[in-house]
């Protein structure tokens, strides 16, 4: 019998058309488990896309892909077959009128009957889809929402790291134990084929790795984690490029904004539950944006260990806002369900319209109880 990693080549090596995609709201290490995957797949020969709802953003230490698209494009044909065993075709044209499109097919003799036509669909462009870092089919947002026909049909290959994954696809390969999904596909790729790496793949690998770990300051961090950097490294991935362009290189506005953001932190007694506020007046001392918060939250991460959950309050135009971010096995949606949150198990936003004050005081208290429920 097959072991797993075994069951994804031997469906990778039966495939002719290979669809990679992941979830909508994906970080660094998704991305770059992707690009890694893609990399990885053309060297086999395979055709392969990349498709996601998630922004390509251009980082330095990833290579530059093409084939990247944000929604499912020419996915099966519409096809009208003529049957011709009767009548030759003479003169075709077609035209394309406000709420249809006519063919006009004359005959050099005699003539077509409605019997003579039929009509069906082509088979799926994609003969296999690989699932990374994403937790449900849901996560792939409109790619999956417009098409899931595709999704039930066409084997799916589910790779990731999280214990939230529904075990979806049709070969599950989940590791639990793994810092990241990039880590997850070093050993997948070393177990096939080592020596198919090169800079650009060992580079996507490592830059996940490092992305999950904090450069290696988290508690995810194992052996195994470590052994799989020490190689890329030794393969010739850009670790300096990666950390750099990662970690050495916050803006000083929005160092500032992180000065803000310390100097108002609050926290439980037992450091487990992180938050602060920030006014609309320090994003405009600061000249920063709402988006400039997510690296607020990952230098939080970095700098206090200890902290399973992070809460930001913050003030918009006309109301205001939150982000909740839980760094170990806990759902944010649950923390913020009181207040219709959106978002992930990892992350969530929502808004009030309670002023910045009234709101911490009932925003704290409401997730402190809802984490007084979680099993120790």
């Amino acid at each position: 019998m097959l072991n797993s990693e075994e069951q994804i080549f031997n469906q990778i090596d039966k495939s002719n058309n290979i669809l990679i995609s992941f979830k909508r709201d994906g970080d660094i290490d998704t991305l770059a488990s992707a690009f890694a995957f893609y990399l990885y797949i053309k060297k086999l020969g395979k055709k392969v896309c990349l498709v996601s709802e998630m922004e390509n953003k251009h980082y330095d230490f990833l290579p530059r892909l093409d084939n990247f698209k944000n929604s499912l494009q020419d996915l099966r044909s519409f096809i009208i077959s003529l049957d011709l065993s009767s009548t030759e075709v003479g003169e075709i044209k077609y035209e394309k009128n406000e709420k249809s499109l006519d063919f006009i097919i004359n005959p050099k003799n005699g003539f077509f009957t409605k019997e003579d036509v039929k009509i069906k669909s082509s088979d799926f462009k994609y003969d296999l889809i690989i699932s990374l870092d994403t937790p449900d089919l849901d996560s792939l947002g409109k790619i999956y929402e417009e098409d899931p026909e595709f999704f039930y049909q066409i084997p799916i290959i589910n790779i990731d790291h999280h214990a939230q994954n529904e075990q979806f696809g049709q070969i599950n390969y989940v590791e639990l134990t793994a810092s990241s999904t990039t880590e997850i596909l070093f050993y997948l790729f070393s177990s096939h084929n080592i020596e198919l790496f090169d800079e650009n793949i060992a580079t996507a690998l490592l830059s996940g790795i490092i992305f999950k770990t904090r450069n290696f300051k988290t508690g995810n961090i194992t052996p195994r984690s470590l052994n799989a950097a020490s190689q890329l490294i030794e393969i010739g991935a850009f670790r300096e490029k990666i950390v750099k362009s990662l970690y050495r290189s916050l803006s000083i506005n929005i160092l500032k904004l992180w000065g803000r953001t310390l100097a108002r932190l609050s926290s439980s007694s037992d450091k487990k539950l992180v938050w602060s506020l920030l006014t609309q007046n320090d994003f405009l001392k600061t000249e920063t944006k709402e988006e400039d918060l997510r690296e607020v939250i990952d230098e939080l991460i970095i700098n206090i260990p200890q902290a399973e959950i992070i809460v930001l309050i913050y003030e918009s135009e006309k109301e205001t806002k939150c982000i909740i971010k839980s760094t170990k096995n806990i759902n944010a949606l649950d923390l913020g369900k009181k207040y219709n949150a959106i978002g992930n198990r990892n992350l969530v936003e929502f808004k009030t319209k309670k002023n910045i004050g009234d709101a911490e005081i009932e925003i704290i208290k409401n997730i402190s109880a809802e984490i007084e429920k979680l099993p120790n």
